[in-house]
């Protein structure tokens, strides 16, 4: 299968490097990292230990074949811009799928990118880019993708066979908008309070304040969730979450990343989404609202 991966950043690295063995996969990132994935090609650390040498470059003008697959792994900020950069390698078969954090991607995607194409995903796998041309494999972790409507396609059967073909343990939902509001809502949970506080994940379940705040806010974002006919359990997405905190203990979250690195956090399309769908449903989000202030007054600080 020719696969483009639009966003070769740690996520998009991982997947793109270990696709590579058995489709033919081209990397499209920024600056450095493309440069050195150039020079001396790609390198996995962690708990995946590989080199590759794939093709990378900085715009779709340089891309040669026809894709089969768009991966989309941009940041949700850069969304718009992206679908813009992709519409001139969309082709009739080619299948767009958003594999990022977030609840407004597909909307946003949609407004640009006919809904034909347009596939969503959700992954649980922890990356870090470390430097350019080498990202580390933090924690192996489960992929779920799936149709908007649900239905179970041939296409999205191809390419869940393609990924666990390469590796990537890979599973089809008949509900992915619900799989993405539960990662939304474990993000929510944990993301903010790591980086305002900065620590690794695990730590806020070694304090007790900080675990009562993450029950809090799963609490108030699984009502958000209802709201919109997405019936989660606020004490199931409690365990689900500290679940994940447990698996990824000694993670630094992609939000604590950016702001160490100085760049913009993903906190609107998660927490400050949420509050926006509470206001519009008449649901109080005080905390959710709390974490959007915090984390984008340390970005802008």
């Amino acid at each position: 299968m020719n696969i483009v991966i639009f966003g070769a950043g740690a996520i998009g690295s991982l997947f793109g490097a270990l696709l590579s063995k058995n489709n033919s996969v081209v990397l499209v990132g920024r600056g450095p990292h493309i440069s050195c994935i150039q020079e001396n090609g790609l390198t996995v650390k962690g708990k995946t230990r590989l080199s590759v040498t794939v093709p990378a470059v900085e715009s779709t003008k340089d891309i040669s074949f026809t894709p089969d697959l768009i991966l989309l792994t941009v940041k949700s900020y850069d969304t718009e811009t992206a679908s813009k950069q992709i519409l001139n390698i969309i082709q009739d078969e080619t299948m767009v799928l958003s594999l990022q954090n977030g609840l407004d991607n597909i909307e946003r995607i949609e407004q640009i990118i006919e809904k034909n194409h347009i596939l969503a995903g959700v992954s649980t796998h922890g990356t870090i880019f470390s430097k350019p041309g080498e990202i580390t494999h933090t924690g192996k972790g489960k992929t779920i993708l799936g149709e908007l409507d649900g239905h179970q396609s041939k296409r999205l059967e191809s390419i869940v066979h393609i990924f666990n073909e390469a590796g990537i343990d890979t599973q089809m939902s008949e509900d992915i908008v619900k799989e993405i509001w539960i990662k939304a809502i474990i993000n929510s949970s944990i993301n903010p309070l790591t980086a305002f506080f900065g620590c690794k994940n695990g730590y806020l379940l070694d304090n007790p304040l900080l675990e009562k705040i993450v029950e809090c806010v799963c609490m108030e974002s699984s009502l958000i969730a209802s709201s919109e006919g997405i019936t989660l359990s606020p004490s199931e997405m409690i365990e689900k979450t500290k679940e994940v905190i447990r698996d990824t203990a000694l993670n630094y979250s992609s939000m604590l990343q950016s702001i160490q690195q100085g760049k913009k956090t993903e906190i609107d399309s998660m927490n400050g989404t949420l509050v926006r769908i509470g206001v519009d449903r008449h649901i109080d989000a005080p905390l959710n609202e709390i974490l959007t202030q915090l984390i984008t007054s340390l970005g802008s600080s």
